[in-house]
């Protein structure tokens, strides 16, 4: 780890940089380790791994403006709009209101990105289960967070209570 840090620092010069790129050195690794061939150099393929991260980093970051005092973002034509967050903090809180079972089918599907049978697999239960709770969990946040009453207000439909 020692030769992958200071390699890091000789790239980028930064210490806690290098320190950012060896951890998202090891993860990429871990992530992608069927693709290490066993018996070749796992230094070296690890080196190529932070030495590439590092390149595509620097590609990016050509492409972005800096704009460290907001002078840039202050000729935009739209501010940007802060409900996202209002909107976050409203999800997280209806998610708590979910009943365990259904919250954690809803996350290892909607947000882990699992199929519904690894799902099933996780959580020892049916696909059908799993389908279910999801579905469930669904239309349950739905009521929370009145999306059924903004979708009918939009479409110029009113329901009455």
């Amino acid at each position: 780890m020692t030769n992958l840090r200071a390699f890091g620092v000789s790239l980028c010069g930064d210490r806690e940089r290098a320190d950012d790129l060896v951890q998202e050195t090891l993860l990429k690794a871990w992530n992608h380790l069927d693709s290490f061939h066993e018996g070749t150099n796992l230094k070296a393929w690890l080196f190529t791994i932070l030495r590439n991260t590092y390149f595509s980093e620097r590609r990016k970051r050509r492409r972005e403006v800096e704009d460290a005092d907001g002078s840039y973002a202050a000729t935009l034509a739209t501010h940007p709009e802060q409900h996202g967050h209002m909107d976050m903090q409203d999800f997280r809180v209806a998610l708590t209101r979910l009943p365990d079972d259904q919250r954690e089918a809803l996350i290892l599907v909607g947000a882990a990105g699992f199929s519904y049978e690894e799902a099933a697999e996780i959580s020892g239960c049916a696909v059908g289960t799993i389908k279910s709770r999801v579905n469930r969990a669904r239309n349950r946040l739905a009521d929370i967070l009145g999306m059924d009453q903004v979708a009918n207000t939009e479409s110029g439909m009113t329901t009455s209570a």
